[in-house]
């Protein structure tokens, strides 16, 4: 084959995007995505308008659906991240065990993909808890016994050009030789990078930078005593504490915190839109980051397109539930090279 043959990919759980982006810049053609939740399958097709996506529990998609849609094709990527939540360490706090959520059975659908399209490479992002997860394991054994060699690491996105800490596992396969999971680039993205050049909120025509949280007075006046570049409620006089955080080892100490200017992002999630969530107060503005801050932060194009007249905690969760877009086209990258090796 030459260097001008097509790289065909499917995108599984494919959420608002943010692998699929990285699967695009990386070069691959992203014929298929399959998404059940209605706000992310809009924000994917104001994105992705020639892929496919298939909106359905995934549970219901067979393989011949998407066999239909390839044709004849090889298709050389199936990429995906299963909803886990059980294992994520918000939802863990100080549990050693998973929380019981019926998503977390849904990596065996990725197996079942895996096993009736056969594509020649493999890749999984997720929260690095599932590692452990009985299913998990048995996925990384039928992969070892279908040929695809699987390897998994636990890898942090910051030391990927990243501007935020966010641990992920990667799981990465081939079934033409040996792969690896990219290293990281050793470049650091800080917050000012990432979002210190955007206009104020106040005269941008940008929707998406328009949408701030309304507090009540007292939150507004906490908020403001919060010390610039770093606070958080810890530094508030006794007066100003929540009831809910007075008792002692209660809560995050992020909560009610500033981002800091020269240092990464905490970790953007489902939450990012509210301080009382995490760390997502603007770095000195007396404000909560606005949802194209915390696409920025996740590494999204700055001209990336999200619905403006959604439940802004449903635009929250778009953006914190996406898959990095420059950490996944780094690693698809990586699965790029891995095929152009054996295929040009």
């Amino acid at each position: 084959m030459n260097k001008n043959y097509t790289l065909n990919a499917i995108d599984i759980f494919s959420g608002c995007g943010g692998l699929t982006e990285g699967m695009r810049r990386a070069g691959f053609d992203v014929r298929v995505a399959i998404e059940i939740d209605a706000d992310s399958v809009l924000t994917y097709k104001m994105n992705h308008p020639d892929t496919k996506i298939i909106q359905k529990d995934i549970r219901e998609v067979k393989a011949s659906e998407i066999k239909k849609i390839l044709g004849d094709d090889q298709l050389h990527l199936l990429a995906g991240c299963p909803p886990c939540q059980g294992f994520s360490s918000v939802r863990r706090l100080n549990r050693k065990r998973s929380i019981r959520d019926e998503r977390n059975s849904l990596v065996a659908e990725y197996l079942r993909f895996v096993k009736e399209l056969r594509p020649l490479t493999v890749m999984m992002e997720n929260v690095p808890g599932l590692k452990d997860y009985f299913l998990f394991r048995k996925v990384f054994k039928e992969l070892q016994k279908l040929g695809y060699n699987p390897k998994v690491d636990i890898v942090n996105i910051k030391d990927y050009g990243v501007p935020q800490r966010r641990r992920r596992l990667v799981m990465v396969g081939s079934l033409l030789g040996k792969t690896d999971i990219a290293a990281g680039t050793g470049e650091k993205v800080t917050v000012r990078q990432a979002i210190g050049g955007l206009e104020p909120i106040e005269t941008t025509t940008d929707p998406v930078h328009k949408i701030t949280t309304e507090h009540t007075q007292r939150i507004k006046q906490m908020i403001a005593m919060i010390p610039k570049n770093g606070g958080s409620r810890k530094d508030l006089p006794e007066k100003f504490t929540l009831n809910c955080h007075k008792r002692k080892n209660v809560g995050f100490n992020d909560i009610y915190g500033r981002l800091r200017w020269d240092d990464y992002s905490t970790t953007i999630t489902g939450g990012c839109l509210n301080p009382s969530k995490g760390r997502f107060l603007h770095p000195e503005e007396n404000r909560a980051i606005t949802p194209r801050e915390a696409a920025l932060l996740q590494s999204f194009r700055k001209d990336y397109k999200f619905p403006v007249d959604i439940k802004k905690s449903s635009l929250a969760l778009l953006i914190g539930n996406a898959l990095p877009p420059k950490f996944s086209f780094i690693q698809c990258r990586n699965i790029k090279k891995h095929l152009d090796k054996y295929l040009a």
